[in-house]
């Protein structure tokens, strides 16, 4: 199908950028974006992509995995947009556990998970070694703020309207939640005005390298 085509093109562009970056040590390229903006299926599909067209070690890892235990969030109400922007990340973990060492003067050993996504399940993921030439391909939202940013090779941002983070995630979310009416409840008091202080305050798709249109995944548009 062309759509088909269309997407792949689009990856293979994406990996060209990748693999044009050079650095000393391991490129660290962030896939950035709102939430249900299609971040972990484009990064899944990049690193195979990538691991299709060179014989370097590509290391995903998912943001998600970084997340502070609820009993820590603690400076603002828990279900507000304030506490999901400031407080749900570890961003200090995010540094020190899977960035610093894969950057400039970093030993290479990474963990590229501490908890499960819910936040509370704590993991015992073995840290390992990254190759010299390794790249890594991490997915997550608000990977842009001032905490983070400096410490990417290449930022890709994931955009599609707040309607369709809407629509998209409270479908997908209804699977797990009470009902799709409380999923969209959810986004609308607390996911989308959390990502709406990012986007005000950091403003993601003017600062990344690379932006990718996806509001249709199938036809995708790569713009710089």
């Amino acid at each position: 199908m062309i759509s088909d085509r269309i997407r792949a093109r689009v990856l293979q562009k994406l990996a060209s950028e990748v693999l044009a970056v050079e650095r000393a040590h391991p490129v660290r390229v962030a896939v950035d974006g709102c939430s249900a903006a299609g971040k972990t299926t484009l990064a899944d599909e990049l690193a195979d992509v990538l691991r299709g067209r060179t014989g370097r070690e590509v290391i995903r890892a998912e943001v998600d995995h970084f997340k502070r235990a609820p009993e820590l969030r603690t400076t603002y109400p828990l279900e507000s947009p304030e506490s999901y922007y400031y407080e749900v990340y570890d961003n200090e973990a995010i540094r020190a556990r899977l960035l610093e060492p894969l950057g400039p003067g970093g030993n290479r050993r990474y963990t590229a998970a501490i908890r499960e996504s819910n936040a509370v399940t704590v993991l015992d993921t073995p840290i390992r070694t990254a190759s010299p030439q390794a790249i890594l391909i991490a997915d997550g939202c608000f990977l842009q703020r001032p905490e983070l940013n400096n410490y990417w090779d290449l930022r890709i941002y994931v955009h599609v309207p707040f309607e369709t983070v809407l629509h998209r995630g409270a479908n997908r979310d209804a699977a797990w939640m009470p009902s799709l009416a409380a999923a969209e409840e959810r986004y609308r008091t607390r996911y989308i005005p959390g990502e709406q202080l990012y986007v005000s305050e950091v403003h993601p798709a003017e600062s990344a390298d690379l932006v990718v249109h996806n509001e249709d995944p199938a036809s995708p548009v790569l713009t710089r």
